[in-house]
């Protein structure tokens, strides 16, 4: 049950090993929407090359293996079974072919029918179409998930809320409250770990006491249950509150603004080749997408 130790999934985790944590985190959010947004309308290779890419992020040390491996894993195991399950599913589609002229009369047209069978294992038919399917699905799972992992790992609740509001600053301009949306953010990124440690907690408590629920009777097990989330929601509610007194108490009893918490260290020299570099590659990349992309 140690969940947030051995799979820390969308969990910060402290420390200062792995190049990730040096990237700014305005381009380490401009990456993740590259991530999320390049793969609509994408081809599959396309797909497979973000897959690719962010297979060689993981393993060129952008963090330690002991924090990633897990949730890496997982994820990949995920991802794998959630392909096969997209590539056994029916895809057939009757289309009509209306003949005007005879085949021999064009020698070179293509007929259009059937798409290609790859395998076939009794009733269950694996064509083109299906794993193309099975591949776009995986691909995108694994994108999506893994990119945002990466960056909520090695960027802190306080800097990915700096760096949205960063982005969001034009709108301020229209009257929109973006520091209280910024502080409610911070709540809810400091909420989520909360969540995930109470409800560990309650499953310990409840494995250690060995409640066996088939001498318990449906009547006292649902009992059980509904006293186990009542118990849950008010500790959940007691952490949340207590959070955010702490967080008004930083600022003297006021909505703590984000410039406070502006990360340290952004234009040091030792990082500046690093981001420039990522600056440059992201260019590349939106380029690659626009030419490249549909393949």
């Amino acid at each position: 049950m140690e969940l947030l130790r051995n799979v820390p999934i969308g969990q910060y985790v402290a420390g200062k090993s792995g190049w990730l944590r040096s990237l700014d985190p305005r381009l380490k959010f401009a990456w993740v929407l590259m991530f999320l947004v390049s793969p609509v309308l994408a081809g599959p290779l396309w797909r497979v090359a973000l897959a690719l890419a962010l297979l060689l992020i993981t393993v060129f040390r952008s963090l330690p293996l002991r924090i990633i491996w897990r949730p890496f894993s997982f994820l990949i195991i995920f991802s794998i079974l959630c392909g096969l399950l997209a590539t056994f599913l029916p895809t057939n589609e009757t289309t009509s072919v209306i003949t005007v002229r005879s085949s021999q009369e064009l020698p070179n047209l293509l007929l259009s029918g059937s798409h290609w069978e790859i395998i076939k294992i009794g009733t269950f038919v694996i064509d083109r179409r299906s794993a193309e399917l099975g591949l776009k699905t995986s691909t995108l799972i694994f994108t999506v998930v893994h990119s945002v992992n990466l960056m909520l790992c090695t960027t802190s609740p306080e800097d990915l809320m700096w760096t949205l509001r960063w982005y969001l600053k034009p709108i301020a301009l229209l009257g929109f409250p973006l520091d209280r949306m910024s502080f409610q953010l911070l709540l809810a990124l400091r909420f989520i770990p909360l969540v995930q440690e109470e409800f560990q907690n309650l499953m310990r408590s409840i494995i250690n006491r060995a409640i066996n629920f088939k001498e318990l009777g449906l009547k006292k097990s649902v009992g059980l249950i509904l006293s186990v989330g009542e118990r849950f929601l008010s500790n959940i509610l007691l952490r949340a509150e207590q959070g955010a007194e702490s967080l008004l108490i930083r600022n003297h009893g006021m909505i703590l603004h984000p410039s406070s918490l502006k990360p340290k260290g952004l234009m040091k020299k030792s990082s500046a080749w690093l981001n420039s570099i990522a600056i440059a590659v992201l260019f590349i990349t939106i380029i690659l997408r626009k030419e490249y992309g549909a393949f």
